[in-house]
Protein backbone atom coordinates (compact mmCIF):
# COMPACT_ATOMS: atom_id res chain seq x y z
CA UNK A 1 0.00 0.00 0.00
CA UNK A 2 1.61 3.69 -1.16
CA UNK A 3 2.19 5.91 1.74
CA UNK A 4 0.05 8.92 0.98
CA UNK A 5 1.50 11.32 -0.07
CA UNK A 6 1.37 15.17 2.54
CA UNK A 7 -0.69 17.64 1.46
CA UNK A 8 2.08 20.81 0.33
CA UNK A 9 1.60 23.49 2.30
CA UNK A 10 0.50 27.28 0.70
CA UNK A 11 3.09 29.78 0.55
CA UNK A 12 2.43 32.53 3.49
CA UNK A 13 1.86 35.45 1.88
CA UNK A 14 3.83 38.62 3.23
CA UNK A 15 2.91 40.50 5.83
CA UNK A 16 1.03 43.59 5.02
CA UNK A 17 2.47 46.46 5.14
CA UNK A 18 1.25 49.53 7.85
CA UNK A 19 0.49 52.40 5.04
CA UNK A 20 -1.63 49.48 2.91
CA UNK A 21 -3.46 48.63 6.28
CA UNK A 22 -4.40 51.51 7.73
CA UNK A 23 -5.91 52.99 4.29
CA UNK A 24 -8.51 50.37 3.71
CA UNK A 25 -8.65 50.16 7.53
CA UNK A 26 -9.96 53.38 7.22
CA UNK A 27 -12.45 52.68 4.68
CA UNK A 28 -13.85 49.92 6.56
CA UNK A 29 -14.24 52.20 9.85
CA UNK A 30 -16.50 54.03 7.34
CA UNK A 31 -18.73 51.65 6.82
CA UNK A 32 -18.90 50.44 10.14
CA UNK A 33 -19.82 53.92 11.36
CA UNK A 34 -22.78 53.44 8.31
CA UNK A 35 -23.45 50.03 10.01
CA UNK A 36 -23.81 51.28 13.50
CA UNK A 37 -26.53 53.96 11.98
CA UNK A 38 -28.48 51.34 10.16
CA UNK A 39 -28.39 49.26 13.53
CA UNK A 40 -29.66 51.75 15.41
CA UNK A 41 -32.36 53.29 12.77
CA UNK A 42 -33.77 49.39 12.35
CA UNK A 43 -33.86 48.10 16.29
CA UNK A 44 -31.12 45.30 15.04
CA UNK A 45 -29.80 42.92 17.71
CA UNK A 46 -26.21 42.13 16.64
CA UNK A 47 -24.47 39.58 18.49
CA UNK A 48 -20.59 38.57 17.39
CA UNK A 49 -18.70 36.18 19.21
CA UNK A 50 -15.02 35.64 18.95
CA UNK A 51 -13.17 32.76 20.11
CA UNK A 52 -9.66 31.33 19.76
CA UNK A 53 -6.49 29.76 21.33
CA UNK A 54 -4.27 32.39 23.60
CA UNK A 55 -2.77 34.79 21.27
CA UNK A 56 -4.43 34.48 18.19
CA UNK A 57 -5.36 38.49 18.36
CA UNK A 58 -9.04 38.51 19.23
CA UNK A 59 -8.48 41.89 21.40
CA UNK A 60 -6.69 43.39 18.88
CA UNK A 61 -9.57 42.26 15.84
CA UNK A 62 -12.05 43.64 18.77
CA UNK A 63 -10.17 46.88 19.46
CA UNK A 64 -9.79 47.64 15.29
CA UNK A 65 -14.03 47.03 15.18
CA UNK A 66 -14.58 49.11 18.14
CA UNK A 67 -12.50 51.96 17.78
CA UNK A 68 -13.93 54.39 15.47
CA UNK A 69 -17.89 53.25 16.64
CA UNK A 70 -19.90 54.28 19.72
CA UNK A 71 -19.02 52.46 22.70
CA UNK A 72 -22.62 52.63 23.94
CA UNK A 73 -24.01 50.78 20.22
CA UNK A 74 -20.70 48.56 19.94
CA UNK A 75 -20.51 46.89 23.85
CA UNK A 76 -17.94 44.53 24.39
CA UNK A 77 -18.23 41.82 27.39
CA UNK A 78 -16.08 39.79 28.67
CA UNK A 79 -16.82 37.70 31.24
CA UNK A 80 -14.21 36.95 34.24
CA UNK A 81 -14.62 33.92 36.06
CA UNK A 82 -18.12 32.64 36.91
CA UNK A 83 -19.14 33.12 40.69
CA UNK A 84 -19.93 30.73 43.10
CA UNK A 85 -23.50 31.91 42.52
CA UNK A 86 -23.18 31.77 38.85
CA UNK A 87 -21.48 28.25 39.12
CA UNK A 88 -25.16 26.69 40.64
CA UNK A 89 -26.73 28.09 37.84
CA UNK A 90 -28.14 26.47 34.15
CA UNK A 91 -24.34 27.25 32.42
CA UNK A 92 -25.77 29.38 29.72
CA UNK A 93 -27.79 31.70 32.44
CA UNK A 94 -24.99 34.05 33.31
CA UNK A 95 -24.66 34.95 29.59
CA UNK A 96 -28.30 36.08 28.80
CA UNK A 97 -28.51 39.26 30.44
CA UNK A 98 -25.97 40.64 27.99
CA UNK A 99 -27.02 39.71 24.69
CA UNK A 100 -27.98 42.72 23.05
CA UNK A 101 -31.36 44.40 22.61
CA UNK A 102 -32.76 46.27 19.66
CA UNK A 103 -29.90 48.57 18.17
CA UNK A 104 -27.43 47.11 19.73
CA UNK A 105 -23.97 45.32 18.49
CA UNK A 106 -22.73 42.95 21.08
CA UNK A 107 -19.39 41.34 21.03
CA UNK A 108 -18.38 38.61 23.19
CA UNK A 109 -14.55 38.37 24.08
CA UNK A 110 -14.68 34.88 24.50
CA UNK A 111 -18.59 33.25 25.24
CA UNK A 112 -20.11 30.70 25.97
CA UNK A 113 -17.68 28.66 24.37
CA UNK A 114 -15.56 28.63 27.03
CA UNK A 115 -17.17 25.31 28.49
CA UNK A 116 -16.17 23.65 25.36
CA UNK A 117 -12.37 24.90 25.18
CA UNK A 118 -10.48 26.09 27.94
CA UNK A 119 -12.72 24.92 30.77
CA UNK A 120 -12.84 21.50 29.34
CA UNK A 121 -8.94 21.16 29.05
CA UNK A 122 -7.95 22.58 32.02
CA UNK A 123 -10.00 20.71 34.02
CA UNK A 124 -13.02 23.36 35.26
CA UNK A 125 -15.72 21.32 33.80
CA UNK A 126 -16.04 17.18 33.45
CA UNK A 127 -16.57 15.98 30.16
CA UNK A 128 -19.91 15.36 30.83
CA UNK A 129 -20.74 18.84 31.38
CA UNK A 130 -18.87 19.63 27.76
CA UNK A 131 -20.19 17.19 26.31
CA UNK A 132 -24.26 18.31 27.08
CA UNK A 133 -22.83 21.72 26.48
CA UNK A 134 -22.38 20.71 23.30
CA UNK A 135 -25.58 18.90 22.94
CA UNK A 136 -27.70 22.03 23.85
CA UNK A 137 -25.84 24.70 22.19
CA UNK A 138 -26.91 24.35 18.82
CA UNK A 139 -30.74 24.64 20.13
CA UNK A 140 -29.57 27.86 22.36
CA UNK A 141 -28.09 29.66 19.41
CA UNK A 142 -31.63 28.54 17.08
CA UNK A 143 -33.52 30.09 20.10
CA UNK A 144 -31.28 33.61 19.68
CA UNK A 145 -31.56 33.48 16.19
CA UNK A 146 -35.42 33.25 16.20
CA UNK A 147 -35.39 35.86 18.96
CA UNK A 148 -34.12 38.20 15.86
CA UNK A 149 -30.58 37.92 16.88
CA UNK A 150 -27.90 38.82 14.37
CA UNK A 151 -25.34 35.84 15.26
CA UNK A 152 -21.81 35.74 13.78
CA UNK A 153 -19.07 33.36 14.95
CA UNK A 154 -15.51 33.81 14.43
CA UNK A 155 -12.60 31.08 15.94
CA UNK A 156 -9.23 33.25 14.78
CA UNK A 157 -6.84 30.05 14.43
CA UNK A 158 -3.28 31.43 15.01
CA UNK A 159 0.03 28.69 14.29
CA UNK A 160 2.27 26.74 16.78
CA UNK A 161 5.03 29.45 15.79
CA UNK A 162 3.11 32.88 15.68
CA UNK A 163 1.46 31.95 18.75
CA UNK A 164 4.55 31.30 21.07
CA UNK A 165 6.10 34.37 19.49
CA UNK A 166 3.49 36.50 20.49
CA UNK A 167 3.58 34.99 23.93
CA UNK A 168 7.17 35.16 24.34
CA UNK A 169 6.59 39.29 22.93
CA UNK A 170 4.65 39.82 26.27
CA UNK A 171 6.98 38.31 28.76
CA UNK A 172 9.63 41.92 28.52
CA UNK A 173 7.34 44.30 27.20
CA UNK A 174 5.46 46.51 30.08
CA UNK A 175 2.56 47.18 27.44
CA UNK A 176 1.71 43.40 27.49
CA UNK A 177 2.58 42.00 30.17
CA UNK A 178 -1.31 42.10 31.62
CA UNK A 179 -1.81 40.07 28.48
CA UNK A 180 -0.02 37.50 29.63
CA UNK A 181 -2.16 35.26 32.48
CA UNK A 182 -1.41 32.29 35.08
CA UNK A 183 -3.63 30.62 32.59
CA UNK A 184 -2.21 31.10 29.56
CA UNK A 185 1.11 29.26 31.16
CA UNK A 186 -0.45 26.62 32.00
CA UNK A 187 -2.70 26.30 28.70
CA UNK A 188 0.66 26.21 26.48
CA UNK A 189 1.68 23.12 26.63
CA UNK A 190 -1.70 21.47 26.04
CA UNK A 191 -1.99 22.57 21.89
CA UNK A 192 -3.39 19.40 21.00
CA UNK A 193 -5.65 18.78 23.66
CA UNK A 194 -7.00 22.68 22.53
CA UNK A 195 -6.76 21.24 19.11
CA UNK A 196 -9.21 18.14 19.50
CA UNK A 197 -11.67 20.69 22.08
CA UNK A 198 -11.75 22.96 18.88
CA UNK A 199 -12.41 19.75 16.40
CA UNK A 200 -15.12 18.49 18.55
CA UNK A 201 -16.70 21.98 19.22
CA UNK A 202 -16.80 22.55 15.84
CA UNK A 203 -18.74 19.41 14.90
CA UNK A 204 -21.07 20.29 17.53
CA UNK A 205 -22.04 23.66 16.70
CA UNK A 206 -20.74 24.75 12.84
CA UNK A 207 -24.79 24.50 12.06
CA UNK A 208 -26.05 25.97 9.10
CA UNK A 209 -28.22 28.28 11.20
CA UNK A 210 -25.13 29.78 13.21
CA UNK A 211 -21.91 28.66 11.18
CA UNK A 212 -18.43 29.37 12.48
CA UNK A 213 -15.97 31.44 10.38
CA UNK A 214 -12.57 30.73 10.72
CA UNK A 215 -9.97 33.78 10.43
CA UNK A 216 -6.29 33.09 9.52
CA UNK A 217 -4.57 35.31 12.44
CA UNK A 218 -1.01 34.81 11.88
CA UNK A 219 -0.47 38.43 10.25
CA UNK A 220 -2.87 40.20 12.42
CA UNK A 221 -3.21 43.30 10.08
CA UNK A 222 -4.63 40.84 7.19
CA UNK A 223 -6.70 39.19 9.80
CA UNK A 224 -8.44 42.05 11.32
CA UNK A 225 -9.18 43.66 7.83
CA UNK A 226 -10.51 40.42 6.26
CA UNK A 227 -12.83 40.09 9.65
CA UNK A 228 -14.27 43.50 9.78
CA UNK A 229 -15.05 42.96 5.83
CA UNK A 230 -16.62 39.73 6.14
CA UNK A 231 -18.81 40.86 9.12
CA UNK A 232 -20.12 43.99 6.69
CA UNK A 233 -21.01 41.67 3.88
CA UNK A 234 -22.82 39.41 6.95
CA UNK A 235 -25.20 41.88 7.38
CA UNK A 236 -27.28 44.29 5.55
CA UNK A 237 -27.71 47.75 5.40
CA UNK A 238 -27.74 50.88 3.79
CA UNK A 239 -26.35 54.41 4.25
CA UNK A 240 -28.80 57.00 5.47
CA UNK A 241 -29.09 60.04 3.84
CA UNK A 242 -27.50 62.84 6.74
CA UNK A 243 -28.41 66.68 6.39
CA UNK A 244 -25.13 68.84 5.71
CA UNK A 245 -23.82 69.95 9.32
CA UNK A 246 -22.71 73.12 9.56
CA UNK A 247 -21.02 74.94 12.68
CA UNK A 248 -23.14 77.30 14.14
CA UNK A 249 -21.63 80.99 14.78
CA UNK A 250 -20.50 81.61 18.33
CA UNK A 251 -20.13 84.48 20.51
CA UNK A 252 -16.68 84.49 22.48
CA UNK A 253 -16.47 87.66 25.13
CA UNK A 254 -19.39 88.99 24.75
CA UNK A 255 -21.41 87.32 27.42
CA UNK A 256 -18.54 86.32 29.41
CA UNK A 257 -15.34 87.71 30.79
CA UNK A 258 -12.86 84.75 32.03
CA UNK A 259 -12.28 85.34 35.78
CA UNK A 260 -8.20 84.79 35.08
CA UNK A 261 -8.35 81.89 37.14
CA UNK A 262 -5.40 80.08 38.07
CA UNK A 263 -5.97 76.60 36.22
CA UNK A 264 -3.58 73.98 37.87
CA UNK A 265 -1.98 72.85 34.64
CA UNK A 266 -0.06 69.36 34.28
CA UNK A 267 3.48 69.48 33.39
CA UNK A 268 4.72 69.56 29.71
CA UNK A 269 7.14 66.95 29.72
CA UNK A 270 7.17 66.32 26.24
Amino acid sequence: MKKAKAAKKEPLAEKLDRKTYEREMAKLHGELVKLQQWVVHKGLKVCIVFEGRDGAGKGGTIKAITERVSPRIFRVVALPAPTEREKSQMYAQRYIPHLPSAGEVVIFDRSWYNRAGVERVMGFCSDEQAKRFLTMVPAFERIMLESGIILLKYWLEVSPGEQTRRLTSRIDDPRKTWKLSPMDLKSYDRWDDYTRARDEMFAASDTSWAPWHVVRSDDKKRARLNTISHLLHSIEYKELKKEKIELPKRKIGHDYEETGYQFRFIPELY
